[in-house]
């Protein structure tokens, strides 16, 4: 099944974002901050994966689909790279050695075996559904009082692994398709990305003088407990051998989001949400609403 995947190319420009872009809710602000200081070499690793698939895939439409996860993940981790910039920028030196860690260990999961890295690929991008559900689902909650720069982003990069959901799994099942090495690759590449991550937020986190904080860390653990709950229902489901995420229907919400801004023509900055009545804010003028 081919899939209309969009490389859209959205220029994000982060001059005047700031690290907690929700103010009232500072440790869900720097645990996102986390999982956007992985991308820059999280997301070039699956790249490099897939593209090295690409010789073994006979598939003409899959090899399409694969062309444009490719496309969409670049876009993805430029831009994460310009937001990156402005966390250190904004007083979190301390963040180039996180990263330089995380460099290091992308660089040797590069010289695992093309399946084992695709069995990563795969397993990553299943977890990242649950994910893409709660920030969905739950974007009232989550973004409201956010900046909506930050917000727009995030959203964004959501709609996109929801496009691409399902060209991870396939390409593995292309060139492996074994299931157990497939399980491991998902509690792996989930938990490695998730400790990643934990390393940049907690550094923030601590930096601000709030890791030592009862209240702050109390905070910190029912956000995470809900991230957490997420993404295990989502690997839960994905273990069922037969699992597929195109049986897995797209929330609504990112239908009306690829209808206001779903050309691949449409370069520059995405729609902006707005949680104060002005829902989304596209181009052409027309507007979908951003809270349930």
């Amino acid at each position: 099944m081919h899939h209309h995947i969009e490389i859209r190319r959205p220029g994000f420009d982060f001059e005047g974002a700031r690290p907690l872009w929700k103010p009232d809710a500072p440790e869900w602000s720097h645990m996102v901050n986390g999982a956007s200081l992985v991308m820059p070499y999280l997301e070039p690793f699956l790249v490099r994966n897939v593209r090295d698939a690409l010789p073994h895939i006979d598939d003409a439409d899959l090899r399409a689909d694969a062309r444009g996860f490719i496309g969409q993940e670049a876009q993805h981790y430029r831009n994460h790279q310009r937001y990156n910039e402005m966390l250190r920028c904004a007083g979190y030196a301390e963040l180039a050695a996180v990263e330089a860690r995380h460099s290091d260990s992308y660089a040797r999961l590069a010289t695992r075996s093309l399946a084992w890295r695709l069995a990563y690929t795969a397993g990553f991008e299943t977890m990242t559904m649950g994910i893409t559900e709660w920030l969905i689902n739950e974007r009232a909650a989550l973004f409201d009082g956010a900046d909506p720069l930050v917000a727009s982003f995030v959203l964004w990069h959501m709609v996109e692994e929801t496009e691409h959901k399902s060209v991870a799994l396939d390409v593995y099942r292309a060139v492996h398709g074994g299931y157990w090495l497939r399980v491991f690759g998902l509690l792996y590449g989930s938990l490695h990305v998730a400790l990643l991550s934990r390393r940049g937020y907690v550094t923030m986190l601590k930096k601000d003088g709030r890791w030592r904080s009862l209240r702050s860390r109390l905070r910190l653990w029912r956000t995470a407990g809900r991230f957490f709950f997420r993404a295990g229902y989502a690997m839960v489901r994905a273990l069922a051998p037969n699992h597929h995420p195109d049986d897995t229907p797209d929330p609504e919400w990112i239908l009306r989001w690829q209808a206001t801004y779903g050309g691949a023509d449409k370069d520059g900055q995405p729609p902006l949400l707005s949680f104060g009545g002005g829902g989304i804010e596209p181009r052409d003028g027309r507007a979908i609403t951003a809270t349930p």
